[in-house]
């Protein structure tokens, strides 16, 4: 663990400013490797900053890009019940508009000089997770992605086309290696859907990992979330730290 330090920050993307959360290592011999992390619809809450800050203490520069800059930084609160809600969340993050300013992140790391963005990934978590897996599927700047309960196959209500938005269909077209954590009793989640992305990674060309985790349930690596799984949470961090030091 090093020291660190963590702030605001504002970047463009599309003609307007992005804001991020930002964790640096303020000691190391080197340039630290980039993490570029994709939060849940919930937006950047605080679990968010914090995990953001734990994985710069491991030597990583960590930028969580808001992805509801544009509206305010937190999810449309226009709702009357929590499905909504979070449909309303996806539409406001949707593919469109999300990856490329996943991507103006990136840049925005690379712009700085003291980051080594030749050696980067994403980490995601539930909306943010699906959104790592199309990153992935798109661009040859990541080295590696872990998406954390991203929604296999997002519902119509989410998706700005009125159609089953399916993150299986691209997985055998990712461009890197891919490790994907999910709770086995996520009643978000089915079962057959992680079956069905594994198999489709599987394909990619790519190392691929897939970790079901018996129990757990949908945003279980939270701890300020009723799902809150505390050893699920920490094998996953586990194994995420070493794919990361694996590929970075």
């Amino acid at each position: 663990m090093v020291a660190i330090t963590a702030d605001w920050v504002t970047f463009p993307s599309g003609g307007v400013e992005i804001r991020g959360y930002l964790a640096l290592p303020t000691t190391g011999a080197r340039r630290p490797p980039a993490v570029i992390m994709a939060h849940e619809n919930l937006g950047v809450i605080a679990h968010r900053r914090r995990v953001t800050e734990q994985l710069a203490a491991e030597g990583y520069a960590v930028l969580t890009v808001d992805l509801f800059s544009r509206i305010g930084g937190q999810p449309p609160q226009d709702y009357t019940t929590q499905e909504e809600r979070r449909a309303k969340a996806f539409l406001a993050a949707r593919d469109e508009q999300a990856v490329p300013d996943l991507e103006a992140g990136l840049d925005h790391l690379a712009a700085r000089g003291d980051v080594d963005t030749e050696r980067a990934a994403v980490v995601g978590f539930c909306l943010g997770g699906g959104l790592a897996l199309v990153w992935a599927a798109r661009s040859d700047r990541l080295a590696c992605a872990v998406p954390l309960y991203g929604i296999p196959e997002l519902p119509a209500a989410y998706s700005p086309t009125g159609a089953v938005r399916s993150r299986i269909d691209i997985a055998d077209r990712v461009r890197c290696p891919v490790q994907a954590h999910f709770g086995g009793a996520d009643s978000v989640i089915p079962l057959d859907q992680v079956e069905r992305l594994g198999d489709a990674l599987g394909t990619s060309g790519h190392p691929t990992e897939v970790h079901v985790y018996e129990g757990a349930g949908h945003a279980y690596h939270d701890d300020t979330h009723p799902n809150h799984d505390p050893q699920a949470a920490l094998l996953t961090w586990e194994r995420t730290l070493d794919f990361l030091r694996k590929h970075l």
